[in-house]
């Protein structure tokens, strides 16, 4: 599951590359999926999938055991999100701050951003809250006293089949920020996010029968 150049992610005509002007692209990764039929959309694959959300975030306590079909967790990878978890409550990192203190990505959105969203901003979904989900694209976003990140999810169709996108911004929140990142990437690059990305795979081969 290849992270693939930011130069190939930033050819695609997608909202993001102007909505998070100014916001970090940390990296970007790809996933090849075969062709099913053609016109098939990130929503459709979403709302098929089953995959309204993957693990809870501290706005949504009552939703802790709930999972996504689109990224299921394998057993090393909760045990590391788990480690991570229990880290932060000990250290508070997953507070969020005051909402004085940031401005959400919300706030960038246009009101033709808004009525083109297929999901209200806001709506919590796994660790995330959305900022906008269109079509092809959805946007993700998280803020605590690690980072303000965001999730940019995308699809699109190829020659010879689709390829899913997903981007990650980060924001400094203080000077923790670059500290913390050099910390946990080792283990987002190397399991983490490919065992999440197979599992988009498996998913899409489940929901439109293919290989």
């Amino acid at each position: 599951m290849p992270q693939i150049s930011t130069q190939e992610f930033e050819r695609l005509p997608l909202r993001v590359h102007d909505f998070l002007t100014g916001v970090p692209l940390h990296d970007v990764w790809a996933v090849d999926l075969p062709l099913a039929r053609s016109g098939i959309t990130l929503d459709e694959f979403l709302r098929t999938a089953g995959a309204r959300s993957q693990v809870s975030c501290n706005c949504c306590e009552n939703d802790r055991s709930r999972k996504g079909s689109l990224l299921t967790r394998s057993p090393v990878v909760r045990t590391l999100l788990n480690i991570r978890f229990f880290a932060g409550r000990l250290l508070g990192w997953d507070r969020e701050p005051a909402s004085t203190a940031w401005e959400t990505f919300t706030m960038r959105l246009t009101t033709a951003d808004r009525s083109r969203s297929l999901a209200p901003a806001g709506t919590c979904e796994g660790l995330f809250r959305i900022v906008y989900r269109f079509e092809n694209e959805q946007l993700l976003e998280l803020i605590n006293r690690t980072a303000h990140a965001a999730a940019l999810s995308a699809l699109v169709e190829t020659a010879n089949g689709y390829r899913f996108y997903f981007g990650v911004y980060v924001q400094n929140v203080g000077r923790f920020t670059p500290v913390y990142m050099a910390l946990v990437d080792p283990f987002r690059k190397l399991i983490v996010y490919p065992s999440l990305l197979r599992s988009v795979r498996a998913s899409w081969n489940q929901a439109f029968g293919t290989d």
